[in-house]
């Protein structure tokens, strides 16, 4: 990328040329000879001894790169997705500018000018807004990729698991990655198999087992040299360790997100996890000891069956469950329930495999994907159904739907309660798993969140400056000066309805302008 000269290239030069100006001067007032003929020989001599030293002062001065063009958005509103989506500061008809993959200004028509020579979108009429943030999904295709900037979803935090395979960091272009991995356990899908003997030391065996302390911090500074930026603190992971791990990650900059089991979510919560993520895990946070204390031997058996289904049915207006939302919302942990993975068991639903982007995503490529014709989630059979009468296995299906709906509807109903204490919540959609899909998602999750109680700038803002609010992660989230220019053009208010959020009529990639069309054409 061409980069403008900094401040100490200038210096350079003006260093040098003030020792020519020198040089010159010195020359210049030598007093000449009589001799007319030795002072034109003594002039030539000059000449070319200045020639000399034009050349050995500019051998000697950096290269000055030329600047790349500036980009303005021209007249659009910026939305204010400030203060957890609190504040309505839009700005009207402004002028934003972009250069070299950053904003560098921001500000009213009337006071800000317009760059000589740079590159002037109109965007009269249209509202500007900052890329949206996934906080969880794979990221396993060049379609997917596509995906997701077609649907306006510049940065991705990125997992590779059995559901959403490897990350494809070939993808180009690509939204920003930003990595997660797994901490303190073994785990065939860490970002650390194959580096620094880590394959066998990380390997599962029948189930997960907790690391000792000192390989714990070991994998904690070998994920980060990789690029890790978060860390996910599993199933099996113990209270003790959780909050070991959780107090030396910050200390690292490091971001947790909790999906404990055999921790108790009070002992992540006060411990100071970032985000809990799911919705049907968080809601562990309200089962008694009775049923907590099994989880830490079995945490992905009959104990935890028995945990979720108690959780699940406590009814939504039980004192428990309030005490817990209040609980939450009064400490640091931000909610990330990706509801996209139940938005097909929910009512209001739409066919996600009409829309455009869809085309990109490849059924192989993702876990439990729904019916390519009806939209609908499938409920495959055991094998020894098919000897049954269609009669029998439509109805059998027909019970697996009910149930799936029924579950999702309890769940929905749990998180309205959580709502009303008001905690902090972030957008991501764990696609492409139950039925999400990559890009689109977001979009449903942003519906979603609206349905549940949040207005349509707070659901933004939890798409995006909530990011930087809180994991710190002051380069993305705002249109506002120094943040990376990921940028939308939404052709209507996404603050009146979100659903707007996805008319984007121009794309801004790292300052790039993409054509959001040929995203379209996947490439083979």
């Amino acid at each position: 990328m061409l980069s403008v000269p900094s401040a100490k290239d200038f210096s350079k030069v003006g260093s040098c040329c003030t020792i020519a100006v020198s040089c010159i001067s010195s020359l210049l007032l030598k007093p000449l000879c009589d001799n007319p003929h030795q002072t034109e020989l003594s002039m030539r001599l000059d000449r070319i001894f200045l020639l000399w030293i034009g050349v050995l002062i500019l051998a000697g001065l950096p290269a000055l790169p030329q600047g790349s063009i500036p980009l303005v958005l021209a007249g659009g509103t910026v939305i204010d997705v400030t203060d957890w989506g609190h504040s309505a500061k839009d700005l009207q008809d402004a002028i934003v500018i972009v250069h070299d993959g950053r904003i560098t200004d921001v500000g009213a028509r009337a006071d800000l000018p317009v760059p000589k020579g740079a590159r002037v979108i109109d965007c009269t009429g249209k509202f500007i807004i900052p890329g949206l943030v996934d906080g969880f999904a794979g990221m396993n295709s060049q379609g997917e990729a596509n995906a997701d900037l077609y649907m306006g979803v510049t940065t991705v935090v990125a997992s590779a698991d059995d559901r959403r395979g490897q990350i494809d960091f070939a993808a180009s272009p690509t939204p920003h990655l930003y990595l997660l991995d797994s901490v303190g356990s073994t785990d065939n899908w860490s970002l650390l198999i194959g580096h620094n003997g880590w394959t066998e030391k990380l390997r599962e065996g029948p189930r997960p087992v907790e690391l000792s302390p000192e390989d714990t911090l070991r994998q904690l500074v070998d994920t980060q040299k990789l690029g890790t930026k978060v860390l996910w603190l599993g199933h099996n992971l113990t209270a003790a360790n959780t909050q070991w791990i959780i107090a030396h990650a910050h200390q690292m900059g490091l971001i947790t997100y909790g999906e404990f089991v055999a921790t108790p979510y009070q002992v992540g919560i006060e411990s100071g996890v970032d985000a809990l993520l799911h919705m049907s895990r968080y809601e562990l946070g309200v089962i008694p000891d009775e049923l907590q204390r099994p989880l830490v031997d079995d945490p992905e058996g009959p104990a935890a069956t028995t945990a979720y289904d108690y959780s699940e049915r406590l009814p939504a207006t039980d004192p428990h469950l309030r005490n817990y939302a209040r609980f939450i919302a009064a400490h640091h942990a931000a909610l990330m329930p990706t509801f996209s993975l139940f938005y097909l068991s929910l009512p209001g639903h739409r066919n996600l495999w009409k829309e455009p982007a869809a085309a990109l995503l490849d059924p192989a490529r993702m876990f439990d994907p729904p019916d390519r014709v009806t939209g609908e989630m499938t409920y495959p059979l055991p094998a020894w159904t098919r000897h049954l009468p269609a009669i029998s296995t439509r109805w059998m299906e027909e019970s697996l739907r009910k149930k799936a709906e029924q579950s999702a509807l309890r769940l929905w109903r749990i998180n309205q309660t959580i709502f009303a204490s008001y905690p902090h919540y972030l957008a991501a959609t764990g696609a492409p798993v139950f039925g999400s899909m990559t890009g689109i998602s977001m979009h449903t999750e942003l519906e979603m969140m609206v349905r549940l109680g949040l207005s349509s700038r707070e659901a933004l803002a939890a798409a995006t400056n909530n990011y930087s609010l809180q994991f710190g992660w002051n380069e993305l989230g705002q249109i506002a000066v120094g943040r990376r220019a990921d940028i939308l053009v939404v052709d209507a208010d996404p603050t009146v309805t979100v659903w707007n959020a996805r008319r984007i009529s121009t794309l801004v990639v790292d300052g790039n302008v993409l054509d959001r069309d040929a995203l379209l054409n996947l490439k083979k």
